[in-house]
């Protein structure tokens, strides 16, 4: 599922909006236009807060340009010990993309990486921040990107006011990895950093609009920053999402380089509502995309990070 061009795609302009079932019970006979007014929010809300909560989801993807794949693959399954899980190239449309991680996609969160012919370079911006990659030993891994002609921005030690071991270093792009240390998981790839102007606007939306759990947040007065961890089912055996709010900073600029993340829904349409009725912009209106039948809508939150869901069985019959 490709949403990674940095070229407009016509066939995505279009699709027809389809609205999100009203719950049964519906105060909104309510007698004057002000009350109606004030009613309406409340209820909505509440039901569609309650059902993207209750909804079966999960990080899928996610997508960034790169400007060589085959180069960017080669320092993944080396260096990092990801799979490639299936590689696909689209010459009408000019562009070629690859799915790794570290099992299979029904179960696994991955990356997929896009390349725009022709395209060899990407502006990172200083919003995307890093994706996080559990590995046994920190130490080995970084001799291991070193041997292979790889960067590394972050020795092995202790991160900040932890006892753990990380490290950071970047691929063939640029793109920061973040190398944690952890005896096992079932998720290696297990994070994906984003930057915010505002920590609790931030989480209130991914709560609300996109039903997910705050696991913890953690204030860094020493060293100007906040930062709330956020994601669907137990963290240990799932990607997260990290969001990072940097004192006094309230917008960055994002590059063309990372795209999106994308997250399974059992419902495009409900999934659209529950995001416009909580802030969020809708950038694709829920429907199946041309060709592939597969239901999608896309969103940006309040900082304008970009969202993909994907109708989790049309997912699965993609990946047939």
């Amino acid at each position: 599922l490709h949403f990674g061009a940095a070229v407009s795609q016509p066939q995505l302009v279009g699709l027809k909006e389809s609205t999100l079932p009203r719950p049964e019970k519906n105060i909104l006979e309510a007698g004057t236009v002000g009350n109606i007014a004030e009613a309406r929010p409340s209820v909505t809300e509440e039901y569609a807060v309650e059902w993207a909560k209750n909804d079966k989801r999960r990080l899928l993807h996610a997508v960034y340009r790169v400007g060589d794949l085959d180069k960017t693959i080669k320092f993944y399954t080396e260096c990092l010990g990801m799979k490639l899980l299936r590689k696909r190239d689209i010459p009408e449309e000019k562009y070629s993309n690859a799915f790794l991680g570290y099992g299979p996609e029904e179960s696994h969160f991955t990356v997929e990486l896009t390349y725009n012919y022709g395209v060899d370079k990407y502006d990172i911006g200083a919003g995307f921040g890093h994706f996080g990659v559990a590995v046994e030993d920190v130490a080995k891994t970084v001799d291991l990107v070193k041997a292979k002609g790889g960067k590394v921005t972050r020795e092995p030690g202790p991160a900040k006011g932890e006892s753990s071991i990380i490290a950071f270093i970047e691929d063939p792009d640029g793109y920061k990895f973040e190398l944690l240390e952890r005896a096992s998981t079932l998720e290696p790839l297990c994070k994906v950093m984003l930057r915010v102007g505002d920590i609790n606007r931030a989480i209130s939306f991914y709560k609300k609009a996109y039903g997910m759990e705050l696991f913890r947040k953690m204030d860094f007065p020493e060293h100007k920053y906040t930062t709330a961890i956020m994601g669907y089912g137990p963290e240990n055996n799932n990607a997260v999402l990290e969001l990072t709010y940097n004192y006094g900073v309230k917008e960055y600029d994002k590059g063309n380089g990372y795209a999106q993340i994308a997250i399974g829904t059992d419902n495009v349409y409900k999934t659209a509502e529950a995001v416009k009725l909580n802030g969020g912009k809708i950038v694709l209106d829920p429907g199946p995309l041309p060709g592939l039948n597969t239901k999608i809508t896309a969103c940006l939150d309040p900082d304008g990070w970009k969202t993909v869901f994907v109708d989790n069985k049309d997912f699965l019959k993609e990946l047939e």
